[in-house]
């Protein structure tokens, strides 16, 4: 859990400290007070570009110094009785101490696209981030998941993946750097070389093996939590990843050159694999059901993750709920709360706090203008 978060010209907060405690923290405001910029800050504790997606640089306060700062001191958590998951080895327990440790991110103003990571003091890796926190979150514009590109299913079922296992990141980096360059050579009007793309092709074979096998078993640890949620107001998902099983990457991108290259992208590869997800008791795909019922299938997604999370790490991670009261009857919003109980630090915002009557103990902070 976070014990305090400050904030250092971030978005359009020249400077905020809070300090939450465990369990709700309920955020309400007026439109456009800033309470998705904490949101957004908090997803700058892990590695990404949180969760707008935005360049570093439009993150810095429009009329501060250029560069902008989020910090946080972390206390261990408990992951809720039960949640024991035999299927793959836990990974060791978050390494923040008792006393607290203190993780931070941001940019200078003289290098405003170069994100700096600390820990504990010392400079960090950003990929290193994800062995401190793990963060999941769930705004309204992901609400045209299902409808929207198998792209933005990729890049949401990727953080769900490294949420579980941080070394997720380094092989998708390397990936996507063997294929730019791959694309690149096949675009040489001379020629590209043989020995260099076998090079190439070889890497992204090894990188991308890993990019899929680490899909496989969180959309497998996934499907079987789903299953075992409980039926209540929220609809219930079947989930599958469709593409990239079962084959020698390496011979596909050799046999594959030709086409590659008059496409100027490659055609096949787990960076085409897509999630597949499907409304349970009406056997429909996602992409077919109304808004609500995405809504709720999304929902469920994201809370099933969580106890995932909570079973594998050893600690639940932060989950990042955006707004997601606003469209819920007063009953699936008790739902929701009840489904919420528990499930270690949960950050919430809406415009009026009274959307979060029946939310129980609670940090309550209302964000201003400044």
């Amino acid at each position: 859990m976070l014990a305090r978060l400050t904030l250092t010209d971030f978005r359009n907060h020249a400077g905020l400290e809070l300090r939450p405690g465990p369990g709700f923290v309920c955020l309400h405001g007026e439109n456009g007070a800033g309470k998705t910029n904490i949101l957004e800050a908090v997803s700058m504790l892990a590695p990404g570009r949180g969760l707008r997606g935005s360049a570093l640089g439009e993150m810095a306060r429009s009329d501060g110094p250029g560069g902008w700062g989020v910090s946080a001191e972390l206390l261990p958590s408990r992951s809720r009785e039960g949640l024991g998951d035999s299927d793959m080895p836990s990974l060791q327990p978050l390494p923040a101490s008792e006393k607290g440790s203190v993780i931070g991110t941001g940019t200078l103003a003289t290098a405003p696209e170069r994100r700096v990571v600390r820990i504990n003091s010392a400079a960090a890796a950003v990929n290193s981030l994800a062995e401190w926190l793990a963060v999941v979150w769930l705004t309204p514009a992901m609400d045209r998941l299902f409808t929207g590109p198998a792209s933005d299913r990729r890049r949401f079922l990727d953080r769900l993946v490294l949420a579980l296992e941080p070394g997720h990141a380094h092989h998708a980096a390397r990936y996507d750097a063997a294929m730019r360059a791959r694309n690149k050579l096949l675009a040489e009007p001379e020629g590209a070389d043989p020995q260099w793309l076998a090079a190439l092709e070889t890497g992204m074979a090894e990188h991308g093996e890993e990019l899929a096998a680490a899909r496989g078993r969180t959309v497998a640890g996934l499907a079987e939590r789903l299953v075992a949620t409980p039926d209540d107001r929220f609809a219930k998902a079947t989930i599958a990843l469709d593409g990239g099983e079962g084959r020698d990457l390496a011979a596909t991108l050799r046999a594959n050159r030709g086409r590659d290259a008059a496409a100027g992208r490659a055609t096949e590869g787990p960076h085409r694999q897509d999630l597949l997800v499907t409304h349970a008791a009406k056997a429909q795909p996602a992409a077919r059901c109304s808004t609500g019922e995405q809504k709720a299938l999304l929902l469920g997604l994201v809370l099933a993750h969580a106890d995932l999370v909570a079973a594998r790490r050893g600690a639940p991670p932060l989950l990042l709920l955006d707004e997601v009261a606003a469209h819920l009857d007063p009953g699936r919003r008790a739902a929701l709360f009840e489904r919420l109980e528990g499930r270690g630090q949960v950050w919430m915002t809406a415009t009026e706090a009274a959307l979060f009557e029946g939310v129980g103990d609670a940090t309550m902070v209302h964000v201003g203008r400044a």
